[in-house]
């Protein structure tokens, strides 16, 4: 058999069961991940995919064969990861784009009012028109927009709050004139 580089004996020994392998592993390939993630998506999400891809690779471990490095082979997982998260970005930014559009034609009857909403709602960054949208638009609960998302209910309260000062502010008008809600 050919000479194995550090990162795929690390992996091979890993599979075995060696623990310290494994923790060696993660240490040593983790900032290749970050790195690439962090050009393949963005700085905020960086993290979190790189998190992510290094959860897949543990998990897929075990079906490591070393048939290419292991550096290659966790890349490769890292750059999928990332292409899911634009893919599925760009599905909510579709979707939420599709849900205010909707929402606004059916619920302002003035067409310049509705295109008005609708891009009061874009400047919205994705986050904030997913919570709000979710909520105020198509009416989930912060509960259910929270399983939605995948995170805390507090999260999705944050993000709605700052939405509504957010879309207020841009509107020109003031907090109090929507307490309503």
């Amino acid at each position: 058999m050919a000479r194995m580089d550090e990162l795929t004996r690390l992996a091979v020994t890993a599979q075995n069961g060696d623990r310290t392998s494994l923790e060696r592993f993660v240490r040593s390939a983790q900032g290749d991940v970050w790195r690439l993630c962090r050009y393949l998506s963005d700085e905020h999400a960086a993290d979190d995919l790189a998190q992510e891809a290094l959860i897949r690779a543990l998990r897929a471990l075990p079906a490591f064969r070393a048939d290419s490095s292991a550096r290659t082979w966790i890349l490769s997982i890292a750059q999928r990861t990332c292409a899911d998260d634009v893919r599925r970005r760009a599905r909510r930014r579709r979707l939420a784009d599709r849900l205010v559009n909707n929402a606004a034609v059916a619920h302002v009857d003035d067409h310049a009012e509705a295109h008005a909403l609708g891009s009061l709602v874009r400047l919205l960054d994705l986050d904030r028109r997913e919570a709000f949208v979710l909520t105020q638009v198509i009416g989930l609960s912060y509960d259910e927009t929270a399983a939605v998302l995948g995170c805390p209910i507090g999260t999705i309260r944050s993000r709605v709050a700052r939405a509504r000062a957010q879309l207020i502010e841009a509107a020109g008008g003031s907090p109090a004139a929507t307490a309503h809600g």
